[in-house]
């Protein structure tokens, strides 16, 4: 049963780490697409809005000061974000998934 539980948060602790890695790529192409100004009807640019939009308008209504004389800092604020969560959570559940691999069994059933 250990094993399972083992597998399974580091499954999870895997998954979360590429899911995070791939939208912070998505955000970093978006961002340099900015600067271009790309065709908006283009489908590539409307996904890639249609993605990191959302996310930066609520970091931007959150933190007004992201904006600072013309230049949006609100990128820079989420990839720190995403570092954060890939160094604390996942982490935080890769050790998990090392201590249940070290635990005795009867720890792991008492608590």
């Amino acid at each position: 049963m250990a094993i399972i539980l083992q597998q399974f948060v580091r499954a999870v602790a895997v998954v979360l780490d590429n899911l995070l890695w791939f939208y912070l790529w998505i955000l970093i192409i978006s961002a340099l697409l900015s600067w271009v100004n790309p065709d908006p009807s283009n489908p590539i640019v409307r996904f890639l809005r249609g993605v990191t939009d959302p996310v930066l308008y609520r970091v931007r209504r959150t933190f007004p000061f992201v904006v600072a004389g013309g230049i949006d800092l609100s990128p820079l604020v989420v990839i720190l974000a995403i570092y954060f969560l890939q160094v604390f959570v996942v982490g935080s559940l890769q050790r998990l998934a090392q201590q249940i691999a070290a635990a005795p069994l009867g720890s792991l059933l008492l608590g």
